[in-house]
Parts: structure tokens; sequence; C-alpha cells
């Protein structure tokens, strides 16, 4: 299966700029024979936390979504974008979704740690874990940006049967060794393979690192961006996460009672 992930400079507040840069990244996923494109965190509105929460007309996002479905649909391809999502009582979330070929929600998940003061003054933070499904016959699930760096979160997905992990983010420039190091660890410590999608240039002050990559289940970079806006594939050895799991079983022999009594 092949996977891309876009690479992109966001517009803040404008959506119809930041969603046709969307529309014109699916076109060219699906020309290459793509199943998934994968876009950064809270790309569609721009990642602006503060400037969001405060200018976005929550009665716009239903629209927004059968927009992006519409996306999805018009090229067949699957597609994760993430949005706010209105969480009850005044409090907003960031989220993600994941559509199929057709524009159907497959998955939704929202973001347990929130990274920042922007991002705390303007969202709360989720407490569901990650789920997973079945896309195209990979076990497959999400979380967003600053979640990945956690390895409990990772190691829930796992557990929880995922294969292939999909993960929106927004990054600033300086945090080079997150997707370097710290994201093949997690692929390889729960041995599945992670799509890491990042912004590019500069966003509300923020200058981005870029270097979106995707890693597999041995930790290996599959591949690797720079700082400029791309369309970054990978195949995805949709067995490679089973035969790592059999040759080092860590999920099978995990220890989660006693690590309770060590309360970590």
């Amino acid at each position: 299966m092949l996977l891309a992930l876009l690479q992109a400079n966001a517009v803040v507040m404008d959506v119809d700029a930041n969603c046709a840069a969307i529309d014109a990244a699916a076109e060219a996923a699906a020309a290459a024979g793509a199943a998934v494109l994968v876009t950064p965190e809270l790309f569609p509105v721009g990642y602006a936390p503060r400037r969001v929460r405060a200018e976005l007309d929550p009665d716009s996002l239903p629209g927004l979504h059968t927009k992006l479905a519409v996306i999805a649909r018009r090229h067949h391809i699957g597609l994760v974008y993430s949005l706010p999502q209105l969480a009850g009582q005044g409090e907003w979330h960031i989220s993600a979704t994941l559509l199929d070929a057709g524009g159907n929600t497959l998955l939704s998940y929202a973001k347990v740690h929130l990274f920042g003061p922007d991002e705390r003054a303007a969202f709360s933070p989720a407490a569901q874990p990650p789920a997973v499904v079945d896309f195209n016959g990979v076990r497959t699930s999400m979380v967003i940006c600053y979640d990945v760096e956690f390895p409990e979160a990772v190691r829930a997905a796992a557990v929880a049967g995922a294969e292939l992990l999909l993960v929106p983010t927004a990054l600033a420039h300086g945090y080079d060794d997150v997707p370097q190091v710290l994201l093949r660890a997690r692929a390889l410590e729960s041995q599945l393979s992670i799509a890491y999608a990042n912004h590019s240039g500069v966003e509300e002050g923020c200058r981005f690192l870029g270097g979106s990559v995707i890693a597999g289940p041995d930790g290996r970079l599959l591949a690797a961006a720079g700082e400029e806006p791309q369309l970054l594939f990978a195949e995805l050895d949709e067995g490679a996460a089973t035969r790592a799991r059999g040759d080092v079983p860590y999920l099978n022999e995990r220890r989660p009672d006693l690590y309770r009594s060590w309360g970590g």
C-alpha cells in the first residue's frame, strides 16, 4: 500500500486556500497510486490555536468536514485531516479524521497531550485511547503530534492491534530529534509503521521544521522530507509488523501488572 504525506505551508484562517492545497495534493497522490493522503495538524484552518479558537465559527465545521469528504471521494483516495472539534461545555479538542476513498469516516481521534501554552489556552485535552480500524486490509490507528512523543500512546495503539499509525503534526523548527530519533524508536519499540505529516514554512510567527517521515516497524526510515513543501511517498510493507512481532515479541512479553506496581 502506497502512503502519501502532505508537507506544506497553510494560510491561517484561509480555509479555501488550505482545502485547495489538500485537493491538489490528493489529486497528485491518487495519480501516483497512493491509498491515503495524510495532512498536517489543523492544516485546513492553519496552525494558530488562539486565533483559530477566537475566529473560527463552529457552525462552519460540518460544512468543512463535508468539503474534505468530497475531496477524498472525487479523487478516490483515503484522507487524514485534522480540525478543531466541539467537545461540549464550551470546550474544544484538536481532532483527526480518517476517511476512506468514498469519503466515509472510518476513524476519529481527539488529541490527549496538548503542547505549549497556546494549545492549552485554546483547547482541552481529550481522554479516549486511540482506536483501531481496518483500512485497506491494514490495522490502522491515529494520534496527533505531541501524543506520539509519549510511548504509552503509541503502545496503546499497538496493543489494540495497530500495524500502521497515522500522525498529523505541527512540529516547530529546532525539534529535529523528534522525527529523526524519537519517531524511529516509537516505530521500533511498538513494531508498527508510523506516517508523520508536518507543516513547513511560517504560520502566525511559528517556523515549522518540515521533516515529515515514514518509519517502518524495524525503526528504519522509509521516507524523509527536508524543510520545503513536498508530497512524500513510501510503500508500506503490509507484512512487516507481523514479522517484527514474531521475531521479537515485545507486545506479548509485556508485564503491565508488574509495571503498575512500580508506580510509573
